[in-house]
């Protein structure tokens, strides 16, 4: 098929003292996921009997640490299992930043970390037990977009890692190109309200005023989720990946769906176009050309 996702393999086998690398970071920056099928977290005999649903909160599909906050969020476990279940995020984190700063120096990624999470749940299990709204349904083809968080074009770096005990993936699809999705779908798009930003602010529902960058986005995230026959149809490959398997991609530019599995870890980083090599490759400066306009 044309203009999939191309998912390059990389023979990484250690998370430290890795040398900068160009051609990977040319991948990723392009659109593409770089997937370590020999690159595993290590997790405890002591951290591996954690592993149950039931770990995250009611409400909850991950468990969270946020740099600068105390404590992890998003858990059922008090006492010193709330302990073990923080130290082993703490962990997965670090490893990440060494990974990712060695790889690609220039982005100093553990600068702009953002949030570490741990996934117990399988897709599907929701626990709240009522069905997910199409907008949160992560196992339809999407790029990330933070309704609350607006970016402004700072880009979305994301490391992964299945760490489930058995055999089972974490499958996932993968879909063509941002810009043909983009070419898509932007004449359904609309422009954001005069005023619209500065309310939105006002009123606390975004952190930030959000960009016609963020708004574009936002809408390409939810008019390709909503849309059950590009779902369908539209170019797109499925891949799984094994446990013992960490893949890095951009997400905000990655279309991208979560089919199977459980028990995953993911690293997030946002970073600023600054940072990035192939600036004219991002999801920013590829709407602005569509668009004919500044979008920040």
């Amino acid at each position: 098929m044309n203009d999939v996702t191309a998912i390059t393999t990389s023979a990484i086998d250690t998370w430290q003292e890795q040398s900068a690398d160009a051609s990977l970071q040319a991948v990723i920056e392009r659109g593409g996921v770089v997937a370590c099928p020999s690159l595993a977290f290590a997790v405890s005999d002591e951290e591996g009997t954690l592993f149950d649903a039931s770990l995250a909160g009611d409400q909850r599909k991950s468990i969270y640490i946020r740099p600068g906050r105390y404590g992890i969020t998003g858990t059922t476990a008090t006492g010193a299992t709330r302990d073990v279940v923080a130290t082993m995020i703490e962990r997965y984190a670090a490893a990440s930043h060494a990974l990712i700063d060695g790889l690609f120096p220039d982005y100093h990624a553990r600068a702009h970390a953002t949030g570490t999470s741990f996934r117990p749940r399988a897709i599907g299990d929701v626990p709240s037990g009522k069905a997910l709204s199409w907008r949160k349904d992560d196992t339809r083809l999407h790029v990330d977009a933070f309704p609350s968080n607006p970016t402004r074009g700072d880009r979305i770096l994301r490391v992964f890692c299945n760490v489930h005990p058995t055999t089972m993936p974490r499958g996932w699809r993968v879909g063509e190109s941002f810009a043909a999705m983009a070419k898509r779908f932007l004449p359904r798009t609309r422009s954001l309200p005069p005023g619209g930003a500065w309310l939105m602010h006002k009123v606390h529902i975004t952190k930030r005023p959000r960009s016609a960058y963020d708004h574009l986005m936002l809408q390409l995230h939810d008019l390709a989720k909503g849309d059950q026959q590009y779902q369908r149809t539209c170019p797109q490959t499925a891949i799984d990946f094994m446990p013992g398997t960490t893949w890095i991609c951009f997400s905000d530019q990655v279309m991208h769906a979560a089919m199977s599995g459980q028990y995953l870890f993911e690293q997030t980083y946002r970073l600023p176009l600054s940072r990035i090599a192939d600036v004219d490759a991002s999801p920013l400066r590829t709407l602005e050309r569509l668009t004919g306009r500044a979008l920040v």
